[in-house]
């Protein structure tokens, strides 16, 4: 074939793609919006990305399951879906457009195929939505409320009422918070409108009025007077660490769980997909989402536990510098943060590593763990090093690591990463805690050894985790299909 014609061809092909890319952006908005039905691909986000974004996801899929994903294909699906009568739930599209290939000879055509694969959808139970206050407005609590108002839909699930920060509520106050909900030096720009009502002390976020209500202290707050009620309290501020502490905040009128953004004491801490239904809702009101650095290692750690057994092992933690650190020398009231966190590579300790056994009893006195601060913003890296009971390889323990990230409990958790080039700013803004690097694992000729990297994204992965252990506690889980 000519080598102008080949071109043109070419050029038709991805004119092509685009289009059916735009469609199925229309139909991933109209399930949303229209149905509380949630497409990924995955895991990967699909609702407000562009048609480049997406395509570019169709790319890593296909490397995933080392078979092509087709645009055209996952519209099919999709049209599929639409055109069925589901309950809310979250659907997982690219492992749907895998599974068509693999069974094409079992079904007649894609609406055969979506119902028998989401033949359960039809059973799941009615969802309740579920106020949400945000007590804080920190890193972790501005990007929760990001992710909160970005995926309300029709607001079937979590309702971000209002968040409770210290000081008076003046104009320049409200239109600060505004500003750094809107604008984010590692973030970006939140994709949405946020603006102030001075009159009724609120932000009015994506059209939606979320409360800032002033406090010092939780016994001031009456949730009741701004139509609050049976809220999912949702603790960023680091104040409240142990259980007595943070029945203050649960003891407040309107006021009914509790979550803590941190390891606490005295309460279940959890790391989703890992232990979290070993925790009833029903019986406990006050949870902990641990930290970024154990919701990162805990879904790795399980799945080689589970699968060669692991006698000890060492946790170093590269950890992006926080808030806790100083910007220039001067006193802190821990050793080496003191000295100015943009230059310095400082070590420090984490719980991280006992912390894991909380989650996973048989680690108890497994791990030990250190942590290395350096001067980057956001974005870290754990690196396991593991005595294990039987012989594993690169291979085996690369070809688990796919396991998991593709199938089972810990598909949101863990994302299998295949690149030779990844460095930490590509991990900024994954939505999975443990991102692993397969690329970089290293085991011992004996098999005994293995030396495995796990880059999180210690701000917005561990968002996410904050959000599903949320969604757990208020009962608003929707049907999913992973």
């Amino acid at each position: 074939m000519p080598v102008k014609e080949t071109y043109e061809n070419e050029l038709a092909y991805q004119a092509d793609r685009r289009r059916a890319t735009v469609e199925f952006i229309k139909i991933v908005s109209d399930l949303w919006y229209d149905s509380s039905i949630e497409l990924v691909l995955f895991r990967n986000q699909l609702i407000d990305r562009n048609v480049s974004q997406i395509l570019n996801l169709h790319e890593y899929a296909g490397e995933f399951v080392q078979k092509p994903i087709s645009i055209f294909d996952s519209v099919e699906i999709a049209q599929a879906i639409k055109t069925l009568d589901f309950p809310p739930a979250k659907l997982d599209i690219g492992k749907l457009t895998y599974e068509f290939h693999l069974e094409d000879q079992k079904h007649t055509n894609a609406i055969a195929f979506v119902s028998s694969k989401l033949k359960g959808a039809e059973q799941s139970e009615d969802i309740t939505p579920k106020d949400v206050v945000l007590y804080g407005f920190g890193r972790i609590g501005r990007l929760v409320a990001r992710e909160l108002m970005t995926k309300t839909g029709k607001g079937s699930q979590l309702r971000l009422r209002a968040i409770v920060t210290r000081g008076k509520n003046d104009i320049t106050v409200l239109e600060k918070r505004a500003s750094l909900l809107r604008n984010d030096s590692v973030h970006g720009d939140f994709s949405g409108t946020v603006s102030v009502d001075l009159e009724n002390e609120s932000l009015i976020i994506n059209g939606t009025t979320v409360r800032i209500i002033s406090a010092n202290q939780p016994e001031d707050i009456d949730y009741t007077k701004y139509g609050i009620n049976n809220a999912l309290i949702i603790d960023n501020t680091g104040v409240f660490r142990d259980k007595e502490a943070l029945t203050r905040l649960k003891n407040s009128p309107g006021a009914d769980k509790v979550l803590l953004t941190a390891p606490g004491k005295g309460i279940p801490n959890i790391v989703h997909g890992v232990n979290h239904l070993e925790n009833n809702p029903d019986e406990i009101d006050i949870f902990s989402a641990a930290s970024c650095t154990t919701n990162a290692i805990t879904p790795i750690l399980k799945a080689v536990e589970d699968t060669f057994g692991v006698k000890s092992g060492h946790l170093e933690t590269i950890h992006a510098y926080t808030n806790d650190q100083n910007l220039v020398d001067n006193f802190h009231s821990k050793y080496r943060r003191g000295r100015a966190a943009a230059l310095n590579m400082v070590i420090t300790e984490t719980g991280a590593g006992a912390a894991v056994s909380k989650a996973l009893p048989s680690f108890e006195g497994k791990l030990t763990s250190n942590a290395i601060r350096v001067p980057v913003p956001n974005g870290s890296l754990a690196i396991l090093n593991l005595e294990l009971k039987s012989k594993a390889s690169v291979d085996s323990m690369n070809a688990t690591l796919k396991k998991y990230a593709l199938e089972g409990d810990l598909v949101e958790q863990i994302k299998y990463e295949m690149s030779d080039e990844l460095v930490s700013s590509d991990i900024v803004g994954s939505s999975a805690p443990s991102i692993y690097d397969s690329k970089a694992t290293i085991v011992r000729k004996d098999g005994k050894n293995a030396i495995l990297y796990v880059w999180y994204d210690n701000e917005y992965g561990y968002s996410h985790q904050v959000i599903r252990l949320a969604k757990h506690i208020a009962k608003v889980r929707r049907y999913t299909y992973y």
